[in-house]
């Protein structure tokens, strides 16, 4: 087994601070960075040979990367034998995979690969003037494409179009603020919260139902149809949408809010690690854009049939 020490080993306990009291943290007129929470989170995988040898194992998992509401640290990575090479990838949107390599496992062998890393997570306050935001009159390159449809975010539909022009009828000379809010508030007072499997903004619009992935991609869809850019957060067993509007010095700003769950819009209590920032990824071993980056694991080869048994592991070690 190799073990190798990727950092100083600092055993990270749960730990809370307020990270305002560092004047670098926080953006000046948007987000304001709260109390910090320390946890220390095992990502990897497990995998074991069937009944015949395997060759030529290829597996990816996402791992948390820095935010400017997260700080990551490599504490460890934990190989067996078996793992030829563990790499590290970014894709666009900034996630950041592992990757490793297994080039034979014989019958019934288990390999692994686990990565131990450090997240500082902050909570987020919201601004303290709220109406000096705009929407923005020049998109930054590298957020446009948070203005175009992704895969159950269907921001071009007619009636999503059609929905996101009604709302903000009463509303044309507001501050873009009070327009996303509401945005936001018609998706939490007419949508109900129900657990199911994925479905998508329109089929939530249309069944006046979803959960956390349905009323984050339709509060989504109707900030991009109304020309505000907005992206899915995902984090452990949930995710919540931000939006994106310019502050009077023409700086873009970051702002997430709970579609489903307490009402925080413009902050966000949550410590829970980001996983990725997006909902539209080209990834290498995909032909279609996935919304959301998955684990992997592919073989080349087995001999006497059957499939190798694969565990993915996200777990928290310590930390609450």
């Amino acid at each position: 087994m190799k073990v190798r020490i990727a950092a100083i080993l600092l055993i990270a306990t749960s730990v809370i601070a307020n990270a305002q009291d560092d004047p670098a943290i926080g953006q000046a007129n948007g987000i304001k960075l709260d109390k910090q929470l320390v946890q220390r989170w095992k990502v990897g995988m497990s995998i074991t040979a069937p009944a015949g040898p395997c060759a030529g194992v290829f597996g990816t998992a996402t791992i948390p990367t820095d935010w400017p509401e997260q700080q990551v640290r490599l504490l460890e990575e934990d190989l067996s034998p078996e793992v030829k090479d563990l790499a590290y990838r970014t894709l666009d949107n900034g996630v950041k995979q592992m990757l490793i390599s297994i080039p034979m496992l014989n019958a019934g062998q288990e390999a692994h690969a686990y990565v131990t890393v450090e997240v500082i997570r902050s909570s987020i306050l919201g601004p303290d003037d709220p109406l000096q935001f705009e929407i923005p009159k020049r998109v930054p390159r590298d957020v446009v494409k948070f203005l175009a449809p992704s895969p159950f975010i269907e921001s071009r539909h007619a009636k999503i179009r059609s929905l996101a022009r009604e709302i903000l009828k009463e509303k044309e000379d507001a501050p873009a603020w009070e327009q996303v809010e509401a945005m936001y508030d018609w998706v939490r007072e007419n949508v109900e919260y129900v657990n199911g499997p994925l479905k998508g903004a329109i089929a939530a619009l249309n069944d006046g139902n979803g959960d956390c992935e349905e009323l984050t991609s339709l509060f989504i869809a109707l900030c991009r149809a109304n020309k505000i850019p907005a992206r899915t957060v995902w984090i452990p067993q949930h995710c919540y949408p931000e939006f994106y509007l310019e502050d009077k010095e023409g700086k873009g700003h970051w702002f997430p809010c709970q579609a489903a769950g307490t009402r925080d819009f413009g902050s966000m209590p949550d410590h829970r690690p980001i996983l990725q920032k997006g909902d539209n990824y080209r990834v290498p071993e995909k032909k279609e854009p996935q919304r959301y980056v998955a684990e992997f694991l592919k073989v080349q080869a087995i001999r006497g049939g059957g499939k190798p048994q694969v565990q993915f592991v996200r777990q928290l070690l310590d930390g609450q």
